[in-house]
Parts: structure tokens; C-alpha cells; sequence
């Protein structure tokens, strides 16, 4: 089983950007469909991104459309979550989490899981 680990958040003013990055070891990640999810202290934790294995497909949650973009470099064994013009409401821990054989928008579909990554939108 693949170790997840995120990288690349940090505090943004609103409408800046962040890109944040998952990178795997013990496993290559082009054997798992990625999924991006956040979570708020006190909240569930939601469904942002996820794209397939090989890239083809991609899918996101309502707020993440049109300014989020996933996307991934095999060769490189990372994903990337790119997001535009954030907003307040995108504070949160960012976790990107894997799964060998389930592309979905649920995380319970998910069995490898980084620590997160926490994101700041503050002005």
C-alpha cells in the first residue's frame, strides 16, 4: 500500500492561488485513482477531486468547478490539485487519499489516506 503524502498549502488572500501536490512512495501511484478531499474542524469531510489512474476522467465538487483543476504526472508519481481565486470558505485541511481499484466521489472508497495539508485563505 502506497504512503501519501501532500504538500503545497499555506496561507492565501482571497482569490490567490495554490497548488497542492501528492506524492506517494512505497507503491506507484499510477496504480490508484486519486481523490482530493477537505475537512473542516467540525465538519465532514468533503469531496473536492478525483481523477483515474491514467488521467482520463476527472470529476470535482459543485464549489471546486471552474476554479480547481486536478490533474497528475506519473512519471513524476504526483498529483497535483491546482485552485484558483480561492475564497474564505476554502480554509480547510486538504487530504489527497488513493484507491487501487474504485474511481469515486466517496471517501469510504478510499484506503490510502496522506496527513493533509493545511490551506489558509485570510486577507
Amino acid at each position: 500500500q502506497a504512503q501519501l503524502a501532500e504538500s503545497g498549502g499555506g496561507l492565501v488572500q482571497p482569490g490567490g492561488s495554490l497548488r497542492l501536490s501528492c506524492a506517494a512512495s512505497g507503491r506507484t501511484l499510477a496504480t490508484y485513482n486519486i481523490g482530493w478531499f477537505r475537512q473542516v474542524p467540525g465538519k465532514e469531510r468533503e469531496f473536492v477531486a478525483a481523477i483515474t489512474r491514467t488521467g482520463s476522467s476527472t470529476a470535482y465538487g459543485n464549489y471546486a468547478k471552474g476554479r480547481f483543476t486536478i490533474s497528475r504526472d506519473n512519471a513524476k508519481n504526483t498529483v497535483y490539485l491546482q485552485m484558483n481565486s480561492l475564497k474564505f470558505e476554502d480554509t480547510a485541511v486538504y487530504y489527497c487519499a488513493g484507491s487501487a481499484t474504485t474511481y469515486s466521489q466517496l471517501e469510504r472508497h478510499y484506503d490510502a489516506w496522506g496527513q493533509g495539508t493545511q490551506v489558509i485563505v485570510s486577507s
